[in-house]
């Protein structure tokens, strides 16, 4: 299996959410490593979250599992009725089509860092739990829920 060399690996920051939804994510730090190993079945992302944001607007996925393992620090995962302070160590997984939107959101002072893996189905719909916006994997546009384009 080839090295990925991770340094060289481009690091996209903020999302490609529409405003106002992503000012609270507008830090985070995604490098796509899958991508660069050229995966095709399932993606893998090093996340880095500064201090005060948010991984993602809250969301769930119609077809597509993920899952988070922490590197370092700490951050807190919110669902729909509880929330969970995940540690350097400790890993989460969401169901697809589970309805319960989930994000992580760093309280603490220092960057967190985490693996994120998903499974890259073409038919996933990411639903936003909490504001008035979706996603479909096959064109990657943000609309809202009733279809309408941002």
């Amino acid at each position: 299996m080839p090295k990925i060399d991770v340094a060289a690996v481009p690091k996209r920051v903020g999302t490609g959410y529409p405003a106002p939804f992503n000012g609270m994510s507008k830090e985070r730090v995604r490098q796509r490593l899958g991508d660069a190993g050229g995966l095709k079945d399932f993606g893998v992302n090093l996340m880095h979250l500064p201090p005060g944001n948010w991984s993602a607007q809250r969301h769930w996925h119609s077809h597509e599992d993920e899952f988070v393992y922490v590197l370092a620090g700490e951050v807190v995962l919110v669902e729909d009725d509880d929330e969970t302070v995940l540690r350097a160590g400790d890993a989460a997984a969401f169901g697809k089509n589970s309805g319960n939107g989930h994000h992580l959101i760093n309280r603490s002072d220092a960057v967190a860092v985490y693996l994120e893996v998903g499974s890259r189905q073409p038919d996933d719909l990411t639903t936003c739990s909490d504001v008035d916006m979706m996603s479909y994997s096959k064109d990657g546009a943000f609309r809202h829920k009733d279809g309408t384009a941002y």
